[in-house]
């Protein structure tokens, strides 16, 4: 797999209990469709690919147990590393649907024209999720970096993946 193929979908937290189980948090639209995808690659100091032994909801979180990982001390040195898949291994959207990573680094152009920057990342908010976009080194504005709330019907007038730009109604001195 080439490594620009790589999706993050979720990342392993603290080791739970002594039989090798990991916390999980998935980045997935709904927590436990990350379980959905198999098998993972794991990338931390390097990479492996494992499966899923078993999983289970926790409190409010999400636990599993991995392949070959039975003990604490095994559970531990996979804490933080990154789950990853495909892209190819994501559902089809439709036209009107994108993943996050769909939108990071296309350029961002304000209704007057305006060069905004290039989106960095997105932020997931309570209320929406949020653009990041990094402002060029030359903004007239002086700014380094803009917040531009993700809501398609108000703010975000088109995304064009084919012109890798998305047009948005926001203030160039905001």
């Amino acid at each position: 797999m080439p490594q620009s193929e790589h999706i993050v979908i979720g990342r392993l937290g603290a080791v739970y209990g002594v039989k090798g189980w990991l916390k999980v948090q998935s980045f997935t639209e709904d927590p436990e469709s990350i379980f959905e995808y198999s098998p993972w690659l794991l990338k931390q100091k390097g990479e492996q690919t494992i499966e899923v032994a078993e999983w289970r909801r926790h409190n409010k979180g999400l636990i599993a147990r991995l392949e070959g990982v039975s003990d604490r001390d095994q559970a531990a040195r996979l804490t933080g590393a990154d789950i990853c898949i495909t892209a190819d291994e994501l559902p089809e959207l439709a036209d009107d649907e994108f993943y996050w990573h769909d939108l990071i680094g296309l350029q961002v152009v304000n209704l007057q024209g305006y060069d905004m920057g290039v989106v960095e990342q997105i932020m997931p908010t309570a209320s929406n999720d949020v653009l990041v976009v990094k402002a060029n080194s030359n903004d007239a504005f002086g700014k380094s970096e803009r917040l531009i709330p993700f809501i398609q019907s108000e703010y975000i007038t088109e995304i064009n993946r084919e012109e890798k730009r998305i047009q948005v109604d926001w203030p160039s001195d905001f």
